[in-house]
């Protein structure tokens, strides 16, 4: 990275005065120094003054790189760390203490730089990938011309030495620190398709259990040292935990081409995928969804999934519920990883139902499932409109297609009567078209005309609309198959925020009144036996 020629102007001292000099980070790769680019030994072969970092007792594996190309004659200014663990005595804490030696460290260097003396700051890998050099770049670089020199990574140098593809196709490559949560690893891990761990050392066992909780640790591996003395490659769950030094990766490589694992049995893991694309998508679902041999669903839903080499799609009607759970357990039977793609959340008037059903047969009942949980249709329509849900509420579906329509009828009374929210999943469609104004006229019973009712359709999708209406004004012909209703209580609330076009929320107090005509504000807090939903 080169600045520009005004930066180079603007940087520098004015007519007159001495040149100020020239700011390099220099990445000098994984730790061969036959890795190190022209341009890097060219930079250090040029500069006055070499800087590198390094801990108390003084090497420097920096320095050690790129020792051949130092000259007797080069000014090096060693930056020694104060402390390389996080106990420290220091009033600002490890952070405190850090951010005092950078501070000084960069003073030392811009004595060099105005002095007209052009810096080199060595720093392994590459400079501004997890190096300690951009912390010099943050304190300098807006202040002298300044180069960044690029180096092959350590993450290029552990997949080079595993021989094997880190990413291809449309796969996503994820860097982690291994210092993160085992939580946030765990997450992530499980989401992407190819991954790289830094910073293992002390954090490797909680690498190693976030591998293992996100069903990865077979495909892990492991490389330390890459490209250095003392080089060593394994399999991950092979690692002693006591043997792992700081300069070590887990790697997780390109599962195209990778052999599938030969299993007597395999699972049936049922996946909710939201109401509509990836960004509705869990992490867990995400990665079971890409680890799955097999994809099992109604076609829209798995549309949705990405295409991924190797991965057989059984894609049908929407009217085969059962047919196709036991088709999904049948693979499961022979040994695959079976995904059962649903839309919205499986479990609530979707495909985990059908699937555990039939897997309560005698035949399947050997044959593990998992049901992993979707953002629902009525909570991405409800967080659309504001907070509709605030309180108690019930969901309906106004299908009569696996139940009477007077068991729908009996139902909505109930609700309506306990003066409850309703959520109505499927209202409407070409062969139902009767069912909303019916539902509508019963709950105009139970609720005055001017209840807000929330009319969401697609959310999430293309074709989302979402606007607010009143029970009395609800329009059947609005209604379709891809429609939400969420039907206000007594107590749910209109506002329109903003001047001119601002939008119109909608919310349902969490305190219910005790008394007619008590409207609470809704942010009041209530006491509760359970933490917050």
């Amino acid at each position: 990275m080169r600045g520009t020629e005004a930066d180079h102007h603007s940087n520098s001292a004015t007519e007159g005065s001495p040149r100020t000099g020239r700011l390099y980070g220099v990445g000098l790769g994984p730790g061969d120094p036959s890795l190190m680019t022209v341009r890097a030994v060219e930079v250090i072969a040029a500069a006055d003054v070499i800087a590198y970092h390094s801990a108390r007792h003084g090497r420097s594996i920096a320095r050690s790189i790129a020792a051949r190309h130092l000259r007797a004659d080069h000014v090096e200014e060693p930056l020694v760390y104060p402390l390389t663990t996080e106990t420290t005595d220091h009033p600002g804490g490890y952070r405190g203490a850090m951010d005092e030696f950078y501070e000084e460290a960069a003073a030392r260097l811009a004595a060099h730089l105005d002095a007209g003396r052009s810096v080199a700051v060595l720093a392994e890998g590459d400079p501004l990938f997890y190096g300690s050099y951009q912390h010099m770049h943050k304190r300098l670089a807006h202040r002298y011309p300044t180069e960044v020199v690029p180096g092959v990574t350590s993450v290029s140098a552990s997949a080079a030495r595993l021989g094997t593809p880190l990413v291809e196709a449309e796969e996503v490559l994820t860097i982690l620190p291994g210092t993160l949560p085992e939580e946030e690893l765990t997450a992530r891990l499980a989401a992407t398709d190819s991954a790289v761990v830094m910073k293992l050392g002390r954090t490797f066992g909680k690498v190693r259990r976030a591998l293992e909780a996100s069903g990865r640790l077979a495909e892990a591996r492991y490389v330390e040292r890459a490209t250095m003395d003392g080089e060593r490659t394994a399999h991950l769950a092979d690692v002693a935990e006591d043997s792992v030094p700081y300069f070590s990766v887990a790697v997780l490589p390109s599962r195209i081409d990778a052999p599938r694992p030969v299993r007597q049995r395999g699972e049936v893991v049922v996946v909710g995928t939201g109401p509509a694309g990836p960004l509705w998508l869990t992490p867990e679902s995400r990665g079971a969804l890409a680890a799955a041999d097999d994809l099992v669903g109604y076609t829209t839903y798995v549309d949705r999934v990405p295409h991924r080499p190797g991965q057989v799609r059984h894609a049908s009607d929407n009217r085969v519920e059962s047919e196709r759970a036991e088709f999904a357990l049948q693979l499961a039977a022979r040994g695959r990883k079976v995904a059962v793609v649903s839309g919205g959340d499986p479990g609530i008037f979707a495909m985990a139902t059908a699937v555990l059903e039939v897997a309560s047969e005698e035949a399947y009942r050997d044959v593990p499932v998992r049901v992993l949980p979707g953002v629902t249709a009525a909570n991405a329509a409800a967080a659309r409109a504001g907070a509709p849900l605030g309180h108690d509420y019930a969901t309906i579906s106004l299908s009569d297609r696996l139940k009477p329509w007077e068991v729908v009828a009996e139902r909505l009374h109930a609700a309506a009567r306990a003066d409850l929210v309703l959520a109505l999943y499927n209202p409407g469609s070409r062969s139902r078209t009767w069912q909303v104004g019916k539902a509508r006229d019963l709950l105009l019973e139970h609720r005055a005309p001017d209840t807000p009712v929330v009319v969401a359709r697609d959310v999430g999708g293309d074709g989302e609309r979402v606007r607010v209406v009143t029970l009395g004004t609800l329009d059947p012909a609005e209604v379709d198959m891809r429609t939400i209703l969420l039907v206000g209580s007594s107590q749910t609330r209109t506002v329109r925020r903003g001047d001119g076009d601002g939008e119109t929320i909608v919310w349902t107090p969490r305190r219910y009144p005790e008394t007619p005509g008590d409207s609470p504000r809704a942010g009041a807090e209530q006491p509760s036996g359970a933490p917050e939903a």
